[in-house]
């Protein structure tokens, strides 16, 4: 299926999967998660970020946990350490992606090695320098390469969404809260957010981007599908009001529909909600004549959210050249 190869991402990225290789065998049960340090850039003396792995990190409930991995921002240039803020991206990837090491040692995936999710948390640094970066590792993998969301949304064992309205008990926003707490509290960063509570549990300067790539844009379209419960439960609202920006990458999962939230109702709810929505494709997934369904339920989301007063930003990449997988994954670094 995957028959080219992923172009190289530049000298950062390559040092960052030495360093990464290089540890990640005697690392990997580690309770505290790794650390290390995102090579200097030679051509642009970039400061150092700090990339740390964290395990078995719990959400809503106990039992459902995921695997972080958390770039720093980027580092005082007088104190050597990090700058002290509470803005963070958190990003869901797609199928194939996984941590360096695992990627290695499948046929499809050593083939996609520029992408692993190290390599994809220091180009959003570059993206986003003076954020925490959060990349959340799918938390199953079917055949090492069909990335499912469980925790966030129902799914199958190929990863394709069931999705469902709000609930008290079990969403993708309940989860995001209390993973990224917890991820929090792991990391030692201070002023961690609260897994749970209405306004004063949300510390000062907090402020929440959420970046989902191919399969990982079934937790954003799950979340807008929670969007009016959510807003109406005074334990998450205060949470929802500081997402600034929601990005959609190319989004695409093996299901025959709803690649694209189409649901009026639902979209009426994310136009009014204040979040910047972004949506970013490539022909891979929005011209391909075999799935046609995607392109046009791309078009509509746009359509409906700018008929309800929304503005989203929206872009085709590549459009001049032909549909592949290295473009596909090419707008992570593009976007």
């Amino acid at each position: 299926m995957l028959t080219t190869r992923a172009a190289v991402v530049g000298f950062t990225l390559i040092s960052v999967a030495k360093t990464m290789t290089s540890v990640a065998a005697t690392t990997s049960s580690e309770p505290r998660g790794l650390h290390a340090s995102a090579s200097e850039d030679a051509r642009t003396g970039s400061p150092q970020r700090r990339l740390q792995r964290l395990v078995g990190v719990p959400g809503h409930h106990p039992s459902r946990v995921n695997d972080l991995l958390l770039l720093w921002p980027e580092a005082d240039g007088h104190s050597g350490k990090e700058k002290s803020c509470n803005k963070h991206v958190v990003f869901f990837h797609g199928d194939i992606q996984n941590f360096q090491e695992e990627m290695a040692l499948q046929p499809e995936g050593s083939q996609w090695l520029s992408w692993s999710l190290e390599q994809v948390a220091v180009i959003l640094g570059q993206r986003f320098p003076d954020r925490h970066v959060w990349v959340v590792r799918a938390s199953h993998m079917y055949l090492h390469k069909f990335s499912c969301y469980h925790n966030f949304v129902e799914s199958n064992m190929f990863g394709a969404p069931e999705h469902s309205p709000y609930s008290a008990d079990f969403g993708a926003f309940l989860h995001l809260r209390a993973l990224l707490s917890h991820g929090m509290e792991r990391a030692d960063l201070p002023h961690p957010l609260q897994p749970q509570g209405g306004a004063d549990s949300i510390p000062s300067g907090f402020s929440l981007v959420v970046v989902g790539f191919s399969k990982g844009c079934v937790v954003l379209n799950q979340m807008v599908y929670e969007l009016p419960g959510a807003r109406a439960d005074p334990q998450l609202s205060y949470f929802i009001k500081h997402i600034t920006d929601m990005f959609w990458l190319d989004g695409g999962h093996p299901g025959g529909s709803e690649t694209w939230v189409t649901d009026k109702q639902v979209l009426k709810e994310l136009a009014s909600s204040g979040v910047s929505i972004h949506a970013h494709v490539t022909p891979y997934e929005v011209c391909d004549p075999m799935r046609a369904w995607v392109g046009r339920e791309h078009r509509l989301f746009i359509k409906t959210l700018e008929e309800f007063g929304a503005c989203p930003s929206k872009k085709l990449h590549f459009e001049d050249e032909p549909p592949s997988i290295e473009n596909h994954f090419r707008v992570i670094q593009e976007f």
